[in-house]
């Protein structure tokens, strides 16, 4: 399958610039490119259009390829930058590479530039998924910055892209220590095999909703959470990567554990009310209370025996005035 390539080509000699064509063109390139070799034309250039790639030779008469690069860095694009040449050494090869340079090409060996382009190319487009992603959730972060809920980014290898405050309050772990690193780090090993199922929704551009499940924190404790994850598409609508956010569902859960302890209190309590519902063996003299072993018990010790009831003593007015009425005719 033809792939468009637009090549910006700092090269002082057309024969060459054909030739570099000619190669990318058996290897499936369909090249738009235009040839400069000078600061004035490659400035010009960079101005007029919008390339894929550019492709430098080393030495030319009045410009080099070290200053090429300094233009393209000045200029901060980010598209393959790929030097081509027979004339310079390894030390030379390495030092433009160490300057910004993505790859080095001899000439001699033509046949590895499209490789390498396409190599760079798709390095280059993962680059800006990533970036898009990490925009779109710091954007979504921005969104609900009061919320105790965490966002987290990634791209659809699970490489984390952004990490907001709240993830950092969840999981224990800072942004620092986060970005880049693989989701799977805070995957206990018995739901790694959530993974794999979650990607494969979110590259058929599904949303997963409410997902209840347990997470790693950095401390080694396992935590409740409720995840929340939506596909993150570019603007031709492919899916790049997700957005993730996160319920700490701890809390919830010790507070219904709560709520179930004071029904089960509640409950028994109601059992005791019913026992004492019953119909109950009182002696119609001394009042002792019959209870269901056949033993005879005082009022007070069978209800302390078969409820929570406590028992303070005093005198009802009836019983005061007889009290009183006695000691005045003793």
């Amino acid at each position: 399958m033809s792939k468009t390539l637009r090549a910006l080509l700092v090269e002082d000699s057309p024969q060459d610039a054909e030739l570099i064509q000619s190669w990318l063109g058996i290897r499936g390139f369909v090249v738009s490119s235009r040839r400069v070799w000078d600061d004035a034309t490659m400035t010009a250039a960079l101005a007029a259009g919008i390339w894929d790639v550019i492709i430098s030779d080393y030495l030319l008469p009045s410009f080099s390829g070290p200053k090429a690069l300094g233009i393209y860095r000045k200029e901060g694009l980010d598209i393959p930058f790929v030097c081509v040449s027979g004339k310079i050494g390894e030390e030379e090869a390495a030092g433009m590479i160490r300057s910004g340079a993505h790859d080095f090409v001899s000439k001699e060996h033509l046949d590895r530039l499209a490789l390498v382009i396409e190599m760079e190319l798709n390095l280059t487009d993962r680059r800006r998924q990533q970036k898009q992603v990490a925009k779109s959730t710091r954007h979504l972060a921005a969104i609900v910055e009061g919320t105790d809920d965490g966002i987290i980014g990634k791209d659809l290898s699970g490489t984390i892209l952004s990490w907001n405050k709240s993830a950092e309050a969840i999981y224990g772990y800072t942004a620092e220590e986060m970005i880049g690193k693989n989701i799977s780090v805070i995957v206990p090993p018995e739901k790694a095999w959530e993974i794999p199922s979650i990607l494969d929704q979110l590259q058929r551009g599904n949303h997963i909703q409410r997902m209840e499940t347990v997470r790693l924190r950095k401390d080694g404790k396992l935590v409740d959470v409720s995840l929340t994850i939506s596909p993150i598409q570019d603007d031709l609508g492919r899916v790049i990567g997700a957005s993730t956010i996160t319920r700490n569902m701890s809390e919830r859960h010790r507070e219904e554990a709560e709520r179930m302890k004071l029904i089960e209190d509640l409950e028994r309590a109601m059992s005791h009310v019913e026992r004492l519902k019953a119909l109950l063996p009182i002696c119609a003299r001394c009042k002792k209370i019959r209870d269901d072993k056949g033993v005879w018990q005082q009022l007070e010790a069978y209800f302390r025996n078969h409820s929570e009831v406590e028992f303070s003593h005093s005198l009802c007015p009836e019983c005061s005035q007889q009290s009183h009425s006695e000691l005045e005719a003793m």
